[in-house]
């Protein structure tokens, strides 16, 4: 779980490292394609989900996987899908995750579950 205020990531992303080392290259692309409050909300709700992606695989921001190598997209339904690449991917090998990411006001709160085969 993660929970984050939209202003504090408005402070991260005046860092020119910050948007290169935490999302992927096709998140970047679909941010840059949004404007203003919508495009904030976009990159809030990803890092919140990447962050609790992160906590579900045992780690912590600077602990050995880039959140850019866990990529949030939309499913065709809608509902919110992850990628994972690298490190992040062989952490969490035969394993799904799942992950879920809400909005309300200037918060932005995701839920990540790893699902292991039976």
């Amino acid at each position: 779980m993660d929970v984050l205020d939209r202003d504090e990531l408005k402070r991260l992303l005046t860092r020119g490292w910050f948007l290169r080392y935490c999302y992927a290259p096709e998140e970047i692309e679909q941010a840059r394609a949004l404007q203003g409050v919508r495009r904030l909300e976009y990159l809030a709700g990803r890092f919140a989900a990447k962050e609790a992606v992160l906590k579900a695989l045992g780690r912590g921001l600077l602990q050995g996987i880039a959140p850019r190598n866990i990529r949030v997209e939309r499913a065709a339904d809608g509902s919110p899908s992850v990628e994972l690449r690298g490190e992040a991917a062989r952490v969490a090998a035969r394993q799904t995750v799942r992950v879920s990411i809400t909005h309300k006001e200037s918060v932005v709160a995701a839920a990540a579950l790893l699902v292991r085969p039976e």
